[in-house]
């Protein structure tokens, strides 16, 4: 499960590494905290022209088809595997793919019966990634389209699997056109472990825990006496 992760990259940043024209993105500040139901921008292929546009999506996905946009509570991931087959991502998977920029992700190791520490997870280089995304555009009865989004999940690698038993697909930037390209078939191929050789991981703060805390402190390392990472 992939439940909060971290942005902390500058527009100009996203927009050079994602190949994106910097002034027509939507204005976005960093965020440290990206918890469900937020608002967060995606990277996908414009309907127009077929270019790479930033959106701004809530978080946790509604299907074209939902009476109740509530169903986004419960779709802030979909398992890789499963996607395929299940009614509420489907019809995105094959259409409406999209890249979630991050820097970081966060989950929980559980040490004892009461209590978990959290982990931030990124690249050993420091530089921003993509996770797999699919997206979806809701019409209520009445007001403007809901445009959601759903962030991909897959068995974890290496690193991860001492922590927690998913972990978000992350897109290598050499196959961001292939994942985004909805004229073909899924790459599936492309939903597997990333490379627990080319990631870190460190303790942070207990504040992440709150969705009401976001600030670049959130991703600092904590000393941690209470034993080794992995043990």
């Amino acid at each position: 499960m992939c439940g909060r992760y971290a942005r902390k990259s500058a527009q100009e940043l996203l927009a050079e590494w994602f190949d994106l024209d910097l002034s027509i993105m939507p204005g976005f500040a960093p965020s440290y905290n990206a918890a469900p139901q937020s608002f967060q921008p995606v990277v996908r292929l414009s309907h127009d022209g077929g270019e790479r546009e930033a959106a701004l999506l809530r978080w946790g996905l509604v299907p074209f088809w939902a009476k109740d946009p509530r169903i986004g509570l419960n779709t802030i991931n979909a398992r890789a595997e499963e996607a395929a087959a299940k009614p509420a991502f489907r019809e995105a998977l094959k259409k409406r793919r999209c890249l979630v920029p991050a820097d970081a992700f966060y989950e929980w190791q559980r040490i004892d019966a009461e209590k978990r520490r959290p982990l931030a997870f990124a690249l050993q280089s420091g530089d921003p990634f993509a996770f797999a995304g699919l997206w979806e555009s809701w019409q209520p009865p009445d007001g403007a389209p809901l445009g959601t989004f759903t962030i991909l999940t897959t068995a974890p690698n290496q690193l991860m699997e001492p922590i927690h038993n998913r972990m978000p697909v992350i897109v290598a930037p050499k196959d961001y056109d292939r994942w985004l390209d909805s004229s073909s078939a899924a790459p599936t191929d492309l939903l597997s472990p990333y490379p627990a050789g080319q990631m870190r991981a460190w303790p942070v703060t207990e504040q992440v825990g709150s969705v009401r805390n976001n600030a670049p402190n959130l991703l600092d390392e904590v000393q941690d006496t209470q034993q080794s990472l992995f043990s």
